[in-house]
């Protein structure tokens, strides 16, 4: 299926091997596990290599269970510290397809449980004649065409990974003469101002990828902030990711650049949108003097990324001095692209693969 603007396999947890090594071995098999994914079903790049398990919720308070797995591209392991908001948009018709949810007339919702950080999310599904519908004219940048919209919002995700929304305990730090704002509201991510790191601010991925200085540098500041925001050595993670951040050009409120974490995306992840747009509204962060605010309780923040824009909705309480989310909202859309079956080697079954 593709969630958002990510692609990946989706399994019922059922169909999959219920000892952990055993199924993660059986993920990289399947998606593939060379830096071509030449021998899989994998797209070698890591916006298409991940995967969603999903099954029944195991506690009342959701529908379904989710658990993100990504497969690192090249390197032929997994990696479930970070959530995914792309593939999840693709989670609630998954399970309406797969009969884990009923569908009800008109519109469904489906409560997920993200598996990955214990938070909660909110799917709302179009659904006519209770029939999931692939097709209407919502479009989200970094994908042609338009379809149907899924609302998602998300419900109390500060500290998804790391425990605190500012899990170095500072709205600011430096390191290696950078000043940075580690957040995590959804997914852990360092913001750092563009013109700190020498650049032009709006180069394009290709760019930056071709910059190995810069990319080192990067490298560097996101190893040492990995333990300060208790995720400890991140050597072999995906997370935090990394992003540059520079003043709007395009009509929205923030420009970003992202590494994923070690290759420049397209375009910018879900929760990666929130966490950047979550510290524009925090005093001293790193984006004072870079992003523009809107008023009020309810800001519409537009995140420009290379590929177009991300609108996130913060409902914001608290005070100004002391601002606290309270929800965040956001569409996507998702599409059903093939179902079948994925063979997987009888070498990674008895552990010779």
């Amino acid at each position: 299926m593709r969630g958002g603007s990510s692609k990946g396999l989706y399994f019922r947890k059922e169909d999959l091997p219920a000892d952990e090594a055993l199924r993660d071995r059986v993920l990289v098999a399947a998606v593939g596990s060379d830096a071509r994914q030449i021998d899989g079903a994998g797209g070698a790049h890591p916006l298409t290599s991940k995967v969603a398990v999903v099954s029944r919720a195991a506690s009342s308070d959701a529908d379904i269970d989710y658990l993100f797995v990504q497969v690192v591209v090249g390197e032929g392991r997994v990696d479930t510290t970070p959530n995914c908001g792309n593939i999840l948009a693709g989670v609630a018709p998954f399970a309406i397809e797969h009969g884990l949810v009923e569908a009800r007339e008109g519109v469904t919702p489906v409560r997920v449980r993200m598996l990955n950080s214990d938070n909660l999310c909110e799917l709302l599904v179009e659904t006519p004649r209770k029939r999931i519908n692939y097709d209407g004219t919502a479009k989200i940048d970094g994908v042609p065409g338009t379809a149907a919209p899924i609302v998602c919002n998300y419900l109390d995700v500060a500290g998804s990974a790391t425990g605190a929304l500012l899990p170095t305990g500072r709205v600011l730090d430096v390191v290696d003469g950078v000043e940075v704002t580690c957040i995590d509201n959804g997914m852990p991510v360092v913001v750092m101002r563009a013109r700190d790191l020498g650049i032009a601010r709006y180069e394009t991925p290709k760019e930056l990828d071709a910059n190995k200085a810069l990319k080192s540098k990067v490298e560097s500041i996101r190893l040492q902030v990995g333990p300060r925001m208790n995720l400890g050595d991140v050597t072999k993670k995906v997370v935090p990711k990394m992003c540059l951040v520079a003043p709007a050009r395009a009509g929205g409120h923030v420009c970003t650049r992202t590494f994923i974490p070690h290759d420049v995306h397209a375009a910018i992840g879900v929760l990666g949108a929130v966490s950047v747009a979550t510290a524009c509204i925090l005093p001293g962060s790193v984006t004072q003097g870079v992003a523009t605010v809107p008023d009020g309780k309810i800001k519409q923040m537009s995140v420009e990324h290379p590929t177009g824009e991300f609108s996130v909705t913060l409902e914001v309480g608290g005070t100004r001095e002391q601002p606290i989310v309270q929800k965040a909202g956001l569409l996507r859309t998702a599409r059903l692209i093939m179902r079948g079956e994925v063979l997987v080697p009888a070498a990674v079954w008895d552990g010779r693969f």
